[in-house]
């Protein structure tokens, strides 16, 4: 992967989870690996037309959209990386329930209401303010 992919996968995804997918990368997942890291990483990620905010917002829509709630735990923790507040974040899930539907919003608000849950254990009452 390319270096400036490589440092916006880890400033967005964080080096704990970059290493364990490094970590757990096989022949059989190796292409994989190269694909998401040269084109998630290397081309969009790195494209100064949309901030890393924008496409943190972007990211969560659309994983809420098709389901995928284990990548959105993952991106949630991102946005918060990019800037996103916790009501910023909720505001995005919202507005999924109306294109995306309720149900699918509902499952999101409960995946990211744990990450920000863990998040908060995590930093302390020092961090919050």
């Amino acid at each position: 992967m390319g270096g400036g992919g490589a440092a916006v996968r880890r400033a967005v995804l964080g080096d704990a989870h970059v290493d364990r997918a490094q970590a757990a990368t096989t022949p059989f997942t190796a292409r994989f690996q190269d694909f998401i890291s040269r084109y998630a990483w290397g081309e969009i990620w790195t494209d100064p037309t949309l901030s890393h905010r924008e496409r943190s917002m972007i990211t969560l829509t659309a994983l809420v959209a098709h389901g995928h709630l284990a990548e959105l735990a993952l991106h949630v923790r991102a946005a918060r990386r990019n800037g996103l507040t916790p009501e910023e974040i909720g505001a995005v899930l919202l507005q999924t329930a109306v294109y995306c539907g309720v149900p699918a919003a509902n499952a999101a608000f409960g995946v990211a209401q744990r990450v920000l849950a863990e998040e908060e254990t995590a930093t302390g009452p020092e961090a919050r303010g």
